[in-house]
């Protein structure tokens, strides 16, 4: 443990990086950064298209199938259209549709017509959805209705790592009317991609993941879409998740993505059909807007372990303003209380603000390649919550001499807070 100069009352919990130390080299400002990423989201992607051209990208249950090739070519396309509409780079374009390859096809498009794509959950009631495309300032808005805008085939590479590549909102109209937009980078997005590539060790010979996260949140696109196309993995979407057992089976799943309430529901059907045998690996995404500092608790993770038997098991923990990520536990052979998070990976750092940091409890603070330096057109949020390169969790937590983090209480959120 070490005090942080750029917090007189935090202290800094050092961590081990993992396999990705190696690739980290610490920048002028303290933040540990990635050596070897691409420029932009766009070229890691292009990159991927080609070289995995005839694989499946997507699966859309009861719904479309589209190969790397045919997904590349429909969002070009779509990139097109948005340029005949006047949209560029630096633009913002509202995705506001529920989960399915249109939404893949239609953000991937936003992607490559050099703007930035504004994520508005399904899930907003309309009034609040309204009022997050106009906090945006959305030039243009990606609907579940009608044709998406189509064109002659464009792609815009003129991005650099630290332009912004996504805004995510994260909250709820019951703890603020507007919910609080967060600008990721090129750099975070890639960052985060990077480390669930490396912690997960995910394959690149056919990964196949049913994601059932939602992809306007950051820990279903950031943590569980890219990192899958950045593999030449395919994302199999079931927007109406039931007869999962036999999803399992015909998709040839082998890696399954959820939150722990998610799981929790799906156990009935799949203890009743006994599916699960071919799933190799189980990603449960822990994150505050589901619970405020509990981790998926000791009995799904058994009852997961029984479901399937052959699957490594981790939980992730972060939020929309780390990219979604930040903590991480393999839990596979654990059996531990409901309030561990986990441990840093990839290029996260931890530190603790508060009287009681010496003794390794205190207020959680993270910083990385993957956190957020600012909230969208919110000075007061992110001078509150953002103080030089570190990000103000709000979460009370203990961090013990290994580095494992566990929640202490209830999150105790600041006005700003969104979550």
């Amino acid at each position: 443990m070490g005090q942080s100069e750029h917090e007189p009352d935090a202290t800094i919990i050092e961590f081990p990086t993992g396999g990705a130390a190696g690739r980290l080299t610490r920048g002028s400002d303290g933040v540990l950064r990635y050596g070897d990423l691409n420029p932009a989201l766009t070229e890691l992607l292009d990159l991927r298209v080609h070289a995995f051209t005839g694989r499946e990208a997507v699966v859309e249950v009861g719904g479309p199938r589209l190969t790397y090739r045919e997904l590349w070519h429909s969002a070009s396309r779509i990139a097109g259209g948005l340029q005949d509409h006047g949209i560029g780079y630096g633009d913002r374009v509202a995705v506001h549709m529920p989960t399915s390859a249109r939404w893949v096809q239609a953000f991937l498009g936003a992607l490559l017509s050099g703007a930035v794509p504004v994520l508005v959950p399904d899930s907003l009631p309309a009034a609040v959805a309204e009022r997050v495309i106009a906090d945006s300032s959305a030039d243009f808005v990606l609907g579940p209705d009608g044709p998406l805008p189509d064109s002659a085939a464009y792609i815009d590479d003129g991005a650099a790592l630290g332009d912004p590549a996504l805004l995510c909102y994260t909250g709820t109209a019951a703890r603020r009317p507007v919910p609080t937009g967060v600008e990721l980078t090129n750099e975070n997005l890639l960052s985060a991609v990077s480390s669930v590539v490396g912690a997960l060790d995910l394959p690149a010979y056919g990964l196949r993941n049913l994601v059932l996260l939602p992809l306007a949140h950051a820990s279903g696109c950031v943590d569980q879409l890219l990192p899958t196309f950045a593999v030449g993995g395919t994302v199999v979407l079931a927007p109406r998740p039931h007869r999962l057992a036999d999803v399992l089976a015909a998709e040839r799943i082998d890696t399954v993505s959820a939150t722990p309430r998610i799981f929790a529901g799906m156990l009935p059907e799949l203890t009743a059909r006994g599916a699960g045998a071919g799933v190799r690996r189980i990603s449960k995404a822990c994150h505050r807007s589901e619970r405020a500092a509990a981790a998926a608790p000791a009995s799904l993770t058994a009852a997961l372990r029984g479901l399937f038997p052959a699957a490594r098991q981790w939980s992730v923990w972060g939020a929309t303003e780390t990219s979604g990520i930040g903590l991480m536990v393999d839990d596979t052979d654990r059996d531990e209380p409901g309030t561990t998070l986990g441990f840093a990976f990839g290029g996260t750092e931890l530190a603790l603000s508060g009287p009681q940091a010496g003794a390794g409890r205190g207020e959680l603070l993270c910083r990385g390649p993957n956190v957020s330096r600012r909230y969208w057109n919110n000075p007061d949020a992110s001078a509150a919550r953002f103080s030089g390169s570190w990000f103000h969790t709000g979460n009370l937590v203990r961090i013990d001499a290994d580095g494992l983090v566990n929640a202490v209480l209830p999150v105790r959120q600041r006005q700003v807070s969104g979550f």
